[in-house]
């Protein structure tokens, strides 16, 4: 009784093993083989060749920009007719993100007074007093209603007065400015780059014949990949515009800067490469990019003016992307470990056929005790086996 008891105990000490049969069944045969042929081109074709398994990847990109540019355009406003940097550049310090002007309208010599307001200006018109309620400011306009109704100059159409900066801003009929030399201004992009995890940086310039280098070279794919200044006409051209039509009513191009970076090769190769899209809207209703600012100044009286723009131009947004990789021992095991546990697939799949599709059944599972009594019966004597045997 104790014996049997303790039976069940001794099935914690059983251990299962493989036991391979070897068949003679061609199909199954070339079916195992061919599935080998097929994980290992998998493993060297697209893990290793394409996707480059055996190396960790670092995606996580540290950048800074530094944008510049430099140009010199005649003008036509009150407070000068030659335009630089400081005056079409917005922001003036470099960045990210800057718009370069390209066309204005000025309305000079505002003062805050009392005027008609714009016809253009929805809900302005009036016929009388009483379609001006004093104190309300007028929906996209440019003052407050004094309460009287006035005929606007050289125009038969009655506008509400207001009381704001006039004059009021002129229309986008009337002539405006156009920045001409503004196609060949250039655009200077200073990128510094570091992935941490390699403990690697980079930049976009060379370090060999800076700073004179700069002031000569003009970026080119083949010749002067290396050189950070882009003149502002090739910029547009490559985002898809056509600079003499954009230029008029403005527009928004994305720079899109791309470092592609393997350390396993050397790091000289890890160079930036630039595209340039259009970011824009080809909607009529929302195509350009435009923005209003003033300039404030003081007469003798001590009365304060400005002079309004409603500018045009780019908007030129400069992005950083960039991946790093480099060998990796533990990403290698891992990803030839878990393709080669494929391989159980395909074993499983002609043990299936085996089993279940062959005519001829073959023995898959055996216990090993009945393999051992097999064993101690050849060893027995052959008046002992026919004993044990009864």
């Amino acid at each position: 009784m104790a014996r049997r008891c303790s039976n069940p105990l001794l099935y914690l000490f059983n251990y299962t093993t493989v036991r391979y049969v070897v068949t003679q069944n061609k199909i199954v045969g070339l079916l195992y083989r061919f599935f080998q042929l097929i994980i290992m081109c998998y493993l060297i074709g697209w893990v290793f060749v394409t996707k480059k398994g055996y190396q960790v990847v670092d995606d996580t990109i540290e950048s800074s920009v530094v944008t510049k540019v430099k140009g010199i355009a005649r003008v036509n406003t009150t407070f000068s007719d030659l335009w630089g940097p400081e005056e079409y550049v917005i922001p003036d310090h470099g960045g990210k993100f800057l718009f370069v002007v390209t066309n204005f309208i000025e309305t000079p010599n505002q003062t805050l007074t009392t005027c008609p307001e714009s016809p253009s200006v929805p809900f302005s018109t009036c016929t009388h007093d009483d379609n001006c309620t004093e104190g309300e400011a007028v929906r996209a306009g440019n003052g407050i209603k004094t309460g009287t109704c006035r005929k606007t100059d050289g125009n038969e159409t009655n506008t509400c007065e207001i009381y704001g900066w006039c004059p009021t801003e002129k229309p986008r009929r009337e002539a405006a400015t156009m920045l001409r030399e503004a196609e060949n201004f250039t655009v200077y992009i200073r990128n510094f780059i570091k992935f941490s995890q390699f403990n690697l940086s980079k930049t976009n310039i060379l370090k060999e014949g800076y700073p004179s280098y700069i002031k000569t070279c003009l970026h080119d794919e083949i010749h002067h990949p290396y050189c950070p200044v882009f003149r502002l006409g090739d910029i547009v051209s490559k985002a898809g515009y056509r600079f003499e039509e954009v230029a008029a009513k403005g527009g928004s191009i994305g720079i899109v800067i791309k470092w592609s970076c393997d350390f396993d090769m050397d790091t000289s190769d890890c160079h930036p490469q630039y595209s340039f899209m259009s970011m824009g809207s080809s909607t009529p209703v929302t195509a350009g990019y435009n923005f209003r600012f003033a300039r404030y100044s003081s007469d003798a009286a001590g009365r304060t003016h400005r002079n309004l723009y409603k500018v045009y131009g780019f908007q030129l947004n400069v992005m950083v992307f960039g991946t790093a990789s480099q060998f990796s021992i533990i990403h290698t095991i891992i990803n030839v470990a878990s393709v080669l546990t494929l391989m159980a697939v395909g074993s499983y799949i002609c043990d299936v056929i085996l089993l279940f599709m062959v005519k001829k059944k073959y023995a898959k599972f055996e216990s090993l005790i009945k393999a051992d009594k097999e064993i101690a019966l050849q060893k027995m004597p052959d008046h002992s086996k026919r004993k044990f045997s009864h």
